[in-house]
């Protein structure tokens, strides 16, 4: 099965994991002990990842290095960068709206 960046991205382990990831390279073990989840669910979620090509690993010994390749998130960000205008747009009105009917109130 092809997945893609969008799956990755799916599944808030996922994301969390692509946040550790952004601020430091870690051990599979080292990932794996900062989550309430079994080593093997993490392992899996590492899978997925490697499979989008989210993440890489280095051999280091006998551990993986786990990095992030955040190239490969440019997809996502592009996608959800169209929608910013429009929300940002609607997230204003509503301000603006919440503002009247407090004024009104006073």
């Amino acid at each position: 099965m092809r997945r893609d960046v969008f799956q990755a991205i799916a599944d808030p382990v996922r994301r969390d994991i692509i946040e550790l990831l952004a601020d430091e390279t870690l051990t599979v073990n080292a990932i794996a002990e900062k989550f309430d989840i079994s080593r093997p669910a993490v392992s899996k979620h590492l899978k997925i990842l490697k499979e989008c090509e989210i993440i890489d690993y280095q051999k280091q010994g006998r551990e993986r290095l786990c990095f992030i390749q955040p190239r490969n998130l440019i997809p996502a960000f592009m996608w959800i960068a169209q929608y910013r205008e429009l929300w940002e747009g609607k997230l204003d009105r509503f301000d603006s709206y919440l503002t009247e009917l407090q004024s009104k109130r006073n």
